[in-house]
């Protein structure tokens, strides 16, 4: 199966090896990584074929319009873009204006309802008494005087930064299920990207600029794509057309770094997601965008309410579009969505980073390349540096 998107239109008929044989570069996968470096290479002169196995563009922060109800939803869970990087910033207000929607997150423990990250409304909810900054200092150090000296996985080191109580209530149950091991496997960096905040600040990103593509993600992924340079193959599996790559045009893979060496060292942990995507006959169903639910006794990880990324815009009134996020591990025929990086996963990556360093001419990168937790600004940012320090180079020998 063939299709297109973006600069030039793919006729089925088109030869996709002609298309690899004329071309400067090949990209595996049309996430943001894959995308920023095919519109960097395009806005060079070269040519550039995109494969994808997928039918959209955008990886996993597509979305597509309901069409009963106008809401955009977003097809792998809510994706809220956020930077502090100005070069990043810049970059993607080239093809797309962003609304000032501000992200917040409540979780519901025991029946009731909290804010989240942990802030100092969380605490003082918890706890069950008005909070001031230095209290809940206070109290989060005697809750920390047990955790261990050293912090080696994601358990200890989030008992560590908020003690054991709000640790069971908010982390344990949500972790285990999301990645579907035990928090004890799980590497310490994991939790240390969450903040802990003794405001009442009630952001889930603290960066500096955040919010949503105007007219959505599948226009902004569009226009990255819109140059006659660059040729893009939806519906086409790498491994199914690799055969017809000779080795001397430069790849960027952004697949799975495991399954582009046939896990010849073995299957790396892989998490994927199932949604459970309904549209209701009712206004709203639980007035904000995301709910997480940590506990262990309900399914699901969170519910996603599309309508509320997008106040801004006008719906048909008396529905809502509404999305159960179940999280499980992904199997041999799953689509892998992140790296869980399990502790006992290290051993088989630094094999493949080997590995990876004996392909001359392929670029790996993106979440699932590198096996790394990349955010789209993160992506985006890897991405324009690599083609800055190593893509440029390739093209151009």
């Amino acid at each position: 199966m063939t299709g297109a998107a973006g600069g030039r239109t793919v006729s089925v008929h088109d030869s996709l090896s002609d298309a690899i044989r004329s071309a400067h570069l090949v990209i595996v996968g049309a996430g943001l990584f894959g995308l920023t470096i095919a519109e960097r290479a395009a806005a060079i002169g070269a040519r550039v074929v995109v494969l994808d196995r997928r039918t959209t563009l955008g990886g996993n922060a597509h979305s597509y319009i309901e069409p009963s109800t106008g809401i955009e939803v977003h097809r792998y869970g809510t994706h809220v873009f956020h930077t502090s990087n100005r070069r990043v910033w810049d970059y993607v207000n080239r093809f797309t204006r962003f609304t000032d929607y501000r992200h917040r997150v409540l979780a519901v423990h025991a029946d009731q309802v909290y804010p989240v990250p942990i802030n100092l409304a969380t605490m003082s909810a918890f706890y069950g008494r008005r909070l001031d900054p230095e209290q809940a200092r206070e109290l989060l150090a005697r809750e920390r005087s047990a955790a261990p000296q050293q912090a080696d996985n994601l358990e200890d080191q989030a008992i560590a930064m908020v003690g054991r109580p709000l640790y069971e209530a908010f982390i344990r149950g949500y972790t285990a299920k999301q990645w579907q091991c035990d928090p004890r496997r799980l590497p310490a960096d994991v939790i240390r990207r969450i903040p802990v905040r003794f405001t009442f600040d009630s952001d889930y990103f603290s960066d500096t600029w955040q919010g949503l593509p105007e007219r959505g993600y599948g226009p902004w992924f569009d226009t990255m794509v819109r140059n006659r340079s660059i040729d893009v193959r939806l519906g086409t599996d790498f491994h199914d057309v690799r055969h017809l790559l000779d080795g001397t045009v430069p790849v960027v893979y952004t697949g799975p770094i495991d399954a582009y060496f046939d896990h010849r060292h073995g299957a790396l942990g892989w998490r994927t997601i199932d949604f459970t995507t309904t549209v209701m006959d009712i206004e709203d169903f639980q007035g904000t965008a995301v709910v997480n639910y940590p506990n262990e006794d309900v399914a699901f990880t969170r519910i996603h309410e599309f309508r509320h990324l997008h106040p801004e815009r006008t719906v048909a009134g008396g529905r809502t579009v509404v999305a159960h996020e179940y999280s499980r591990s992904a199997g041999p025929r799953d689509e892998p969505y992140y790296p869980v990086r399990a502790l006992e996963d290290s051993r088989i990556l630094s094999r493949y980073r080997e590995a990876a360093r004996r392909e001359t001419n392929v670029l790996f990168g993106g979440r699932l390349g590198t096996y790394q937790y990349l955010d789209m600004h993160m992506a985006i940012a890897s991405a324009l540096t690599a083609f800055d320090n190593d893509v440029t180079h390739r093209i151009r020998s």
